[in-house]
């Protein structure tokens, strides 16, 4: 069982309240470090693989990130539905983060952009088996009142694994080691996270409920659904970070395209800093306040970063909008799980998250795919305004939200 939620003398903030959280949560945290090491070694250079070294266009870029992501999202509902009926949260994850480690190595394989598109299916294929039951896993190992501040400390763990991966990538090409054994080389750190799993994780939550799996059903909370089409619009504009590192790249002018690897590393590293500094204090924060409204100033910063992105000309441009750009993923990606885990009854959590995952991905696929034909057709700008204007709409949805239901949405338990 998780541990109590502290008394009314007790401490309620800082570190005071980590040392209350259940052994899985710093676990599941270390999981995802390693695992975020191992993808995020190869996902900043993943652009600059397939345009530059496989020599396909842009447009195709964005369909094989839409097809992955959508590939993950779409996933994420069934799985997380069939955790809830088996009653088991751990094996889903287990195979999940194996199938991560996998991935890696059909990369290292890639000779032309198929099989790179093979690669990236396989490891979101991972991603979707894995991350409804193992959020469902973390909520179980917590009570309400920890949530956010759990979801952060998760989240920050699992971004410092995104910090230190385009760091060891950016160590290896300084020794002039080809993008493909850095991908080979990335299946160690992923089979580390699936070996910390199986021994340190235990089984958290109630027993299955006997019900069919794979009944399509949306949640019955009107919050949750609320929520959920926030999401979607804000999905509809989100498209992938591929165009972010892309603009990056755009803007390096004539230089080696070593130093640009370089360059493009050194700024997504800067991103995922500040999003690991404030993913715990933010998820802290939504535990007192809300979660609601820390999620609906995560939007906001997306939309003014976005329109940032549209306007920049400069490398100085692009340092500030990185580093402020973790701010809004820090702001939304924990804190929308704990408000989603608080809303969910616990015998169906897994497919409420999972609902909610693969909702939100279909749209992100959309974005995607109509990111790449913006950047094509009509240029960076417009796949920036596109996203920006998006989640304007899902902030605005948000803010309805938040009057129609009040301190009942985002409130802690």
């Amino acid at each position: 069982m998780p541990p109590a939620a502290p008394g009314p003398g007790a401490p309620d903030r800082g570190l005071a309240r980590l040392r209350l959280l259940d052994r899985n949560v710093t676990s599941l945290g270390l999981v995802s470090f390693f695992a975020d090491v191992s993808s995020e070694m190869l996902y900043a250079v993943f652009p600059i693989f397939v345009t530059s070294v496989l020599g396909a266009p842009v447009a195709l870029l964005g369909i094989i990130e839409g097809i992955a992501e959508a590939t993950a999202s779409i996933t994420k509902y069934p799985f997380g539905q069939l955790s809830d009926a088996s009653g088991r949260r751990r094996p889903w994850a287990l195979g999940g983060y194996g199938l991560g480690a996998l991935a890696k190595g059909v990369l290292a394989l890639a000779f032309v952009w198929p099989v790179a598109l093979l690669g990236r299916f396989i490891d979101r294929l991972g991603k979707g088996l894995r991350t409804a039951p193992r959020d469902a896993l973390l909520a179980s190992s917590t009570t309400a009142d920890q949530r956010g501040i759990a979801f952060g400390l998760h989240r920050s763990l699992d971004t410092l694994g995104a910090v230190l991966g385009p760091l060891v990538a950016l160590a290896l090409i300084q020794f002039h080691l080809s993008l493909r054994t850095i991908f080979a080389l990335a299946v160690i750190p992923g089979a580390i996270s699936v070996v910390v799993l199986w021994r340190r994780v235990e089984e958290r939550g109630a027993a299955p409920r006997g019900r069919a799996a794979l009944r399509l059903a949306v949640p019955r909370s009107s919050a949750f659904r609320w929520l959920l089409a926030s999401a979607v619009v804000f999905g509809l504009g989100n498209s992938s970070d591929m165009f972010i590192l892309l603009k990056a790249k755009s803007l390096a002018g004539a230089v080696p395209v070593t130093q640009v690897e370089t360059d493009v590393i050194l700024l997504y590293v800067l991103y995922n800093l500040t999003y690991a500094a404030f993913s715990l204090p933010l998820g802290s924060l939504s535990d007192r306040v809300g979660q609601l409204p820390v999620l609906l100033g995560g939007y906001l910063v997306f939309a003014f970063v976005y329109l940032g992105f549209a306007a920049a000309h400069s490398w100085l441009a692009l340092i500030g909008l990185f580093a402020v750009y973790g701010v809004y993923i820090a702001g939304t990606e924990g804190t929308s799980k704990a408000l989603i885990a608080n809303l969910s009854d616990p015998q169906e959590r897994g497919a409420t998250l999972g609902f909610y995952y693969t909702v939100s991905g279909v749209a992100t696929f959309a974005a995607s795919a109509v990111g790449g034909v913006l950047w094509s057709a009509v240029g960076p700008w417009a796949t920036f305004l596109y996203g920006a204007v998006c989640a304007l709409g899902a902030a605005a949805v948000l803010a309805a939200a938040r009057l129609r239901f009040g301190a009942r949405v985002g409130q802690p338990r």
